[in-house]
């Protein structure tokens, strides 16, 4: 493979269609794994389903030092109802911007990851591993790395520090929300839309319920970086036909969780509020993360970003959630940085773009903490 431009890589393979559902990332996967193969790395893959392929990558030093793990995953969403003005898989630029779902949501990541591999793969006297974990399934519930977390120690290794490449604009971020998913069910009788009388309407008690929600209390104070816990009802359904008396209606509840907080313990709070006639099951939950921003190697990659940025970066989260949540657990909870060339605010948007500037930043930043941990 003769890529070796970040640009060019990080088109090569927006190339693959990984959009999640069905994500199919093998071929993705064994494509990324190829390249790192010509790098020194030893490779292994794993398959959670058909075709939904993550792999773990391992470039080895000394051993004198514990690993450092960089991650990202290979699937993207979907493009949406809107037309792109530009082709979501060429990689086409406009200045400064580089087109295409995955830019900034994470394949622009993915290839300063293996970029800074191969580099560091040219020198010598390492005295820690690279671990790369690049994961199918990230989009729809963090599923390849909760299944390589699963595995077991002899999948993964140990990390002694985690790099998670989701898009920051290259802003180092030291933790970020988790998320708590629910369904609330009503039910109702049914009965002929002429004779309301005759029913019980669900649709009516789940609306109860809404209303109840718009002053959900979860009973935390604000997390100092991540801030308030948040709620957000994502779809309402119910009914069989507009002349008939619904004797069901759901509601999809999306939470974003802060540190100290239990998903299970959120579901008796939403029980006491949906009432006895509502049932509240938990969908699914990963967690928050966060890592002191005291830690040596936080401030170690603190400098490394000053010298990138011009500034230094202040200690901040984000809200969405990331692998680096199974990853942080299953290594025994290192210290963890989420820091990524894409734009937070493209990450799923039509026509996504990241800026070429932030993709040649994000590598040298890789190379430099890689290089200080390994090579010291």
């Amino acid at each position: 493979m003769t890529d070796t431009n970040p640009v060019s890589l990080t088109r090569s393979l927006l190339a693959f269609d990984t959009i999640n559902p069905p994500g199919d990332e093998r071929t993705c996967a064994h494509y990324v794994g190829g390249f790192l193969e010509e790098s020194g790395f030893h490779v292994d893959y794993h398959e959670f389903g058909t075709q939904r392929t993550s792999l773990v990558a391992r470039l080895v030093g000394s051993g004198a030092k514990p690993p450092i793990c960089f991650t990202g995953h290979l699937d993207t969403v979907p493009l949406g109802k809107m037309n792109w003005s530009m082709d979501p898989f060429a990689g086409e630029m406009d200045g400064n911007r580089f087109y295409g779902r995955g830019t900034s949501d994470m394949k622009a990541a993915i290839a300063t990851i293996l970029l800074m591999g191969r580099r560091m793969s040219e020198l010598k006297r390492r005295v820690a591993d690279i671990v790369l974990v690049l994961t199918a399934g990230e989009e729809t519930g963090c599923q390849g790395s909760r299944y390589l977390a699963g595995l077991g120690g002899e999948v993964l290794g140990e990390a002694g520090a985690i790099v998670v490449g989701e898009p920051t604009a290259n802003q180092p971020l030291i933790g970020h929300k988790g998320v708590a998913r629910y369904e609330i069910i009503t039910a109702g009788i049914t009965a002929h839309a002429s004779m309301p009388e005759q029913g019980d309407n669900a649709i009516h008690k789940v609306a109860e319920v809404v209303q109840r929600l718009q002053s959900f209390n979860f009973g935390v104070d604000p997390h100092d970086i991540l801030g308030a816990p948040t709620l957000n009802i994502g779809t309402i359904t119910g009914g069989i036909n507009i002349n008939s008396v619904p004797d069901q209606a759901r509601l999809g509840i999306d939470i974003r969780t802060i540190p100290g907080q239990d998903a299970h313990d959120i579901k008796t709070r939403l029980q006491e509020v949906a009432g006895t006639e509502a049932t509240v099951t938990l969908l699914q939950s990963e967690a928050s993360l966060i890592t002191d921003v005291g830690d040596e190697w936080v401030q170690d990659v603190y400098e490394v970003m000053t010298e990138c940025l011009g500034r230094r970066p202040s200690p901040a989260g984000v809200t969405y959630f990331t692998d680096g949540s199974n990853l942080k657990t299953a290594y025994g909870d290192p210290p963890t940085i989420i820091l990524g060339p894409g734009e937070t605010t493209q990450a799923h948007k039509t026509d996504e773009y990241c800026f070429v500037s932030n993709l040649e930043m994000s590598l040298e930043a890789y190379i430099e903490i890689a290089r200080r941990w390994c090579c010291t």
